[in-house]
């Protein structure tokens, strides 16, 4: 049998280095790693239209993350939501403070001057006294119309948005089961100007 030369055994390297790298692919992209795009405003300001995301699936979920997750109210449809309320917490917000547990919690991804704006342009819009609105309406998961339940159930979360003046979240369409949970933002990558990683 003639020796292979060294181009045919090169093209044979080449053959199995894609068909390597396009398995790979495949797997990273069903199993590991997502690329996602932010439709709407319910995050602003820690996401914007357009933003370009990875996120991580089967990565364990923590208090503040940012997830994807399947609508439980609309088929077919993905939200992008922060994780508020962990299996087991009560959750409440009283006067735009947010208590987890009965504990104040700080809440850095709310900021001041967006907050600001966005309640100045509602009270303008609607004619309202801007001294009577909160940013975030107050609610008790335990009276909260679609949870009802003093605590967290296990294996449920109490998500909602950064922009909860216009955010359909937990307080719409209650708990969110683990398993419609999609996967955890690690990274904007677009714009470039706006790169970042989330813990």
């Amino acid at each position: 049998m003639p020796q292979q030369s060294e181009w045919q055994k090169f093209l044979k390297q080449l053959a199995f280095l894609l068909v390597f790298l396009s398995v790979l692919t495949l797997l990273l992209s069903n199993f590991v790693v997502t690329k996602d795009h932010v439709n709407g405003p319910s995050m602003e300001p820690t996401l914007l239209q357009n933003d370009r995301l990875f996120s991580l699936q089967r990565k364990q979920i923590r208090r503040g993350d940012i997830v994807l997750l399947k609508a439980p109210d609309r088929p077919s449809t993905i939200y992008i939501k922060r994780v508020i309320g962990m299996p087991g917490d009560t959750v409440q917000s009283r006067g735009d403070v947010l208590y987890i547990n009965g504990k104040r919690q700080a809440q850095p991804y709310l900021h001041k001057r967006f907050v600001t704006a966005a309640l100045d342009d509602y009270a303008k819009a609607n004619d309202l006294d801007r001294s009577r609105l909160r940013f975030t309406g107050d609610f008790d998961i335990a009276t909260l119309g679609t949870t009802r339940k003093a605590h967290v159930p296990a294996g449920h979360y109490f998500v909602l948005g950064d922009n909860r003046y216009v955010s359909h979240d937990s307080r719409a369409f209650g708990f969110v089961k683990q398993s419609a949970i999609q996967s955890v933002v690690v990274m904007r990558y677009w714009p470039l100007g706006r790169i970042r990683l989330f813990k």
